[in-house]
C-alpha cells in the first residue's frame, strides 16, 4: 500500500470540493472541507466496498444524509476509482446533464445509495436499509448478508422532525449495524445553530436506545477508535464529530459564510496555501491519488471471498436471493391472484375495499411470504394490511414480516424507501389517506427515485363518517396525483382491489397508493380478464344501450353511485355508460387512441368523486359536470354525509338531465 499522510488524502477532498463549487459559482463547500477527515478514515479504513463493483450485494451502505455537501461524495467516487465518475464530471458540478447534480441522485449517478438533500431523509431512509440488512441476514445467514449502514448527517438532518421518528425506530429495533457520523459543526445557513437549537444530541440519541459519544472530528485516531467501538456495539451508534465547517478557509472557516456559497478567488487561494494544496484547479498529487485508488480496490478481496461463500449456497437459494434483489415477483403470485379473482367471481365479496384488500393480502402473503413486508403507523386494525400468518418484526424476531412503526407516518415512508433500495423486499405501509400529509416528503422522494413501494391508505373520503373533517381527505387524491411518477389507485370493489394490488407489486419503477374505503361496497365486476382493465387506468364497466348521450366517470365508492344513476337514466330512455377510473393519471398516460376510446364521445360527461375536482377536467373538459366535494367534510354517518354534500345518484341524474335537454 502506498504510504501517504492522512491529512494529504483528506486535503484531496477539500481541494476538489472547493474547486468544483468555485467553478460552478454554486454549492456548499463547508461540509466537505469540515468532514473530509471523517470521510477519509471511513473510506480508507472501514467501509467495505469495491469501486469496481459499486452494486455488490454485501457492500456497506454509505448515505450522505447531508446531501447539500454532495461534493464530498462525488470527490470520494472519483478518488476511489469509480469508473462512472471521471474528473471531468467534477468540473461540471451542478451543470445540466452532468453526473454531479446539486444533491446526490441515486437514479442518476452510480455509486450513490439514495437521493438526499431534503434534510432528515437520508438518515431516515438509512434506517430502512439497516432493517433490510437485519432481515436478510436472519433469512440467508451472516455469511451472505453482513454489512453496515453508515450515515454522514448534519445539524439540519437532526433538527428535522423525521429524524426523531427514525432514530426512535432504530434504537427500538437495536439496529446495531447502523452507524451515524454526525458532522457537528455548529453552523447552519442563518448562522450558529445556537440561534435556534440547544439540544444535546448525544443525550438525545442515548435516550432513544443508541450508543453515542462526542469526539474530535478532525482527529484521525479519535475517528478510527470511535468507529471501531461502534462496530462492536449491540446498539446503533451516533458518533458526534466536532468539526470546523470550511476547515482551512482563512477568514470564513467556522462561519455560515462557507456553508452554501463559493469561497471566492481570494479565500480559495488562501485556503489552499494554508492547507498545502496546489493552486492548480482540480489537481491531486500522483501519490495521493494512487493511495486513494488503492483504497478503492481494498474491498475487492472481501468481495471475492463473499462470492466464494455465495457460490456454496444451493442453486435454489441463490436463485431466490438474486430474484429478490432484482425485485422480480415469483410466478406463484400471478397464479395465486388469478385464483383469488376466480373465487371472487364465484362468491362476490360485498365489503369495504380495505377488507377486500385484506383478503387479497392473505393470498399475496402466502405466495411471497418472506418478501412481502407490510407495516402500519399504529392503525393495523383499521388498515387491515396484516396477514393472519404474519409475525411482528422486532429486535428479537428479525424474520418477522409485519412492522409496527408507531405513530410515525413520515419515518415509515422514509424507511420503506430504504428497504426497497437495499433490495430483497416488497414493502408496503399503511395509515389513513389524510395522513399522507405527514408522509409526503418521503413519498415525493419515492416518486423521484422510482422506488416500488406501496402505500395502503384507508379511510379514503367523507365515507369514513363520524371522525369528521380532520380525518376526511378531500384534496389528497388530487395532491397525490399531482406528484410525477406517483400512481394512485382507488378501486371500486374486491376484483379491482386484487388487480390493483397485482399492478402495484409488479411496479418496481415508482410508488403506488391504494386508496381504500372504510364503508362497505357491492362487488360490481362480473369478469376478470387476463388483460387487467385496471392496467389502463379506466375502462367501461357498464355499456350504454344504444349511442350513449352521457358518460359517467367515477372511482372507488362513487362507482356504485354512477351505476345507480345509469340505471335511472335508462328508465327514462336516456342511454348512458359507466366508466370506472381507478387511476386517473394512468388513464391519461394511455396512448391517445386508447384514451379516446375509454373516454368516449358522449356529448355529456360527468365525473363523480368524493373529493375536489382538480384533475378531472382532463377527462370531462372544463364544461363537464362534477359531482363531488367543494370544501371540507363534516362529522356524521357516511350515508348522511353523501346526501348532505350532494354526492348521490339523484344529483348525477339531475346533472345529466340538465345537459341532455
Amino acid at each position: 500500500m502506498t504510504q501517504v499522510d492522512h491529512t494529504r488524502m483528506a486535503n484531496a477532498i477539500r481541494g476538489l470540493a472547493m474547486d468544483a463549487v468555485e467553478k460552478a459559482k454554486s454549492g456548499h463547500p463547508g461540509l466537505p472541507m469540515g468532514a473530509a477527515d471523517v470521510a477519509t478514515v471511513l473510506f480508507t479504513q472501514f467501509l467495505k466496498f469495491d469501486a469496481a463493483d459499486p452494486a455488490w450485494p454485501d457492500r456497506d451502505r454509505f448515505v450522505l444524509s447531508a446531501g447539500h455537501g454532495s461534493m464530498l461524495l462525488y470527490s470520494l467516487l472519483y478518488l476511489t476509482g469509480n469508473k462512472d465518475m471521471p474528473l471531468d464530471q467534477l468540473k461540471h458540478f451542478r451543470q445540466l446533464g452532468s453526473l454531479t447534480p446539486g444533491h446526490p441522485e441515486n437514479f442518476h449517478t452510480k455509486g450513490i445509495e439514495t437521493t438526499t438533500g431534503p434534510l432528515g431523509q437520508g438518515i431516515s431512509t438509512a434506517v430502512g436499509m439497516a432493517v433490510a440488512e437485519k432481515m436478510l441476514a436472519a433469512e440467508f445467514g451472516k455469511k451472505i448478508v453482513n454489512h453496515h449502514t453508515y450515515v454522514l448527517a448534519s445539524d439540519g438532518d437532526l433538527m428535522e422532525g423525521v429524524s426523531q421518528e427514525a432514530i426512535a425506530l432504530a434504537g427500538h429495533w437495536r439496529l446495531n449495524k447502523m452507524i451515524v457520523l454526525y458532522d457537528d459543526n455548529g453552523i447552519s445557513i442563518d448562522g450558529p445553530t445556537s440561534l435556534a437549537d440547544s439540544v444535546d444530541q448525544v443525550k438525545r440519541f442515548k435516550s432513544a436506545g443508541w450508543a453515542a459519544e462526542l469526539i474530535n472530528g478532525q482527529d484521525q485516531k479519535a475517528i478510527a477508535d470511535a468507529i471501531t467501538r461502534a462496530q462492536k456495539s449491540s446498539k446503533p451508534t451516533l458518533i458526534a464529530c466536532k468539526t470546523t465547517i470550511g476547515y482551512g478557509a482563512p477568514t470564513k472557516a467556522g462561519t455560515n459564510k462557507v456553508h452554501g456559497e463559493a469561497l471566492g478567488a481570494d479565500e480559495l487561494k488562501g485556503a489552499k496555501e494554508k492547507l498545502g494544496i496546489s493552486l492548480e484547479p482540480f489537481s491531486v498529487p500522483d501519490d495521493v491519488l494512487k493511495a486513494w485508488r488503492e483504497a478503492g480496490v481494498r474491498g475487492a478481496a472481501e468481495r471475492q471471498e463473499w462470492e466464494a461463500r455465495y457460490a456454496e449456497l444451493g442453486s435454489r437459494k441463490r436463485a431466490e436471493f438474486e430474484r429478490r434483489l432484482r425485485h422480480e415477483r415469483p410466478a406463484s403470485l400471478a397464479k395465486a391472484l388469478k385464483g383469488h379473482k376466480k373465487a371472487l367471481l364465484e362468491n362476490p365479496l360485498n365489503v369495504a375495499t380495505r377488507k377486500s384488500s385484506e383478503a387479497a393480502i392473505e393470498v399475496i402473503a402466502a405466495a411471497m411470504p418472506m418478501e412481502f413486508l407490510a407495516g402500519s403507523a399504529d392503525l393495523t386494525g383499521s388498515n387491515n394490511n396484516k396477514a393472519k400468518s404474519a409475525v411482528n418484526f422486532s429486535a428479537k424476531t428479525p424474520k418477522g414480516r409485519f412492522v409496527h412503526y408507531g405513530i410515525r407516518e413520515h419515518g415509515m415512508a422514509a424507511a420503506m424507501n430504504g428497504i426497497f433500495l437495499h433490495g430483497g423486499f416488497a414493502p408496503n405501509g399503511a395509515t389513513f389517506l389524510v395522513f399522507t400529509d405527514y408522509a409526503r416528503p418521503a413519498m415525493r422522494l419515492a416518486a423521484l427515485m422510482g422506488t416500488g413501494v406501496v402505500y395502503v391508505m384507508t379511510h379514503d373520503s367523507i365515507g369514513l363518517g363520524e371522525d369528521g373533517p380532520t380525518h376526511q381527505p378531500v384534496e389528497h387524491l388530487s395532491a397525490l396525483r399531482a406528484i410525477p411518477n406517483m400512481r394512485v389507485f382507488r378501486p371500486c370493489d374486491a376484483v379491482e382491489v386484487a388487480e390493483c394490488w397485482e399492478l402495484a407489486l409488479n411496479r418496481i419503477d415508482g410508488p403506488t397508493v391504494l386508496a381504500l374505503t372504510r364503508q362497505n361496497l357491492p362487488q360490481l365486476r362480473t369478469t376478470a380478464p387476463a388483460d387487467s382493465p385496471c392496467s389502463h387506468g379506466a375502462y367501461e364497466l357498464v355499456a350504454a344501450q344504444g349511442d350513449a348521450k352521457v358518460s359517467f366517470f367515477a372511482s372507488g365508492s362513487e362507482v356504485q353511485i354512477a351505476v345507480d344513476a345509469q340505471k335511472q337514466l335508462a328508465e327514462r330512455g336516456i342511454p348512458s355508460r359507466v366508466v370506472s377510473a381507478p387511476s386517473l393519471e394512468l388513464l391519461l398516460a394511455q396512448p391517445e387512441d386508447r384514451k379516446k376510446a375509454i373516454i368516449g364521445n358522449a356529448p355529456v360527461k360527468i365525473a363523480i368523486e368524493a373529493a375536489v375536482r382538480w384533475g378531472w377536467d382532463a377527462v370531462i373538459g372544463q364544461d363537464g359536470e362534477f359531482i363531488g366535494m367543494h370544501g371540507f367534510g363534516a362529522s356524521a354517518p357516511a350515508k348522511d354525509l353523501f346526501k348532505h354534500f350532494g354526492i348521490t345518484a339523484e344529483a348525477a341524474v339531475n346533472a345529466a338531465l340538465k345537459r341532455v335537454g
